[in-house]
């Protein structure tokens, strides 16, 4: 065989070989995704995640080094579709922002309860804390363009941001209420701090 065409073999070899290894890497975030929605957080193991993607345990850890790495790469998952959603509710304003913020960490309850799980946790290597530091900065930097006309932009961005934690923690679980009612509850209240904001807001471009 040509040496060429040996040479294009190898390479076409080597890109199905990283695809399926995405695929398979892709599953096992999904299959993650789903036991953090139906199991508290801290009690998730590997064997369960395995268990939920039909795969050995132990191909796991040729993909990821620990239950932290998985736990962060499923975080980030969540963080990257919470963006594409902050992105798309921002040309109608803030009180739109305050809506879908709420609403998501509402409907994918395993998000809010692994963000404030990474954010009290100090046990996360160096490289762990640091994606999840760059995922909150572009949470922060979306909100921060739709504070742009204040010079206070980067404050009035942390200080929606704390915000809206603030009211997820306080009545994500408020006693004697439906689902259906906490939510409303809370949607009213991300509205009224909202409120306080718009009044600085700019739409994104």
């Amino acid at each position: 065989m040509m040496p060429a065409r040996r040479r294009e073999m190898d390479s076409t070899l080597g890109t199905l070989r990283e695809r399926e290894r995405e695929a398979r890497r892709d599953i096992i975030v999904a299959a993650a995704e789903r036991v953090f929605a139906q199991k508290p957080f801290d009690t998730v193991s590997i064997r369960d995640i395995a268990r939920e993607a039909g795969i050995s345990h132990a191909l796991i850890y040729r993909y990821f080094p620990d239950q932290r790495a998985l736990f962060v790469e499923a975080f980030l998952k969540g963080a990257e579709k919470l963006e594409r959603l902050i992105d798309k509710s921002a040309p109608a304003g803030i009180e739109a922002i305050a809506e879908t913020y709420l609403r998501f960490l509402m409907d994918n309850d395993q998000y809010f309860r692994m963000m404030t799980h990474f954010m009290l946790d100090g046990t996360l290597s160096g490289e762990q804390l640091e994606r999840l530091n760059v995922t909150e900065r572009m949470v922060l930097d979306r909100l921060e363009r739709v504070f742009g006309s204040s010079k206070n932009a980067r404050k009035l961005s942390h200080a929606f941001f704390a915000a809206m934690n603030g009211v997820l923690i306080s009545f994500r679980n408020y006693p004697g209420r439906s689902r259906e009612e906490v939510t409303a509850h809370m949607i009213d209240l991300g509205r009224i701090i909202a409120s306080r904001f718009g009044r600085r807001e700019r739409p994104l471009p």
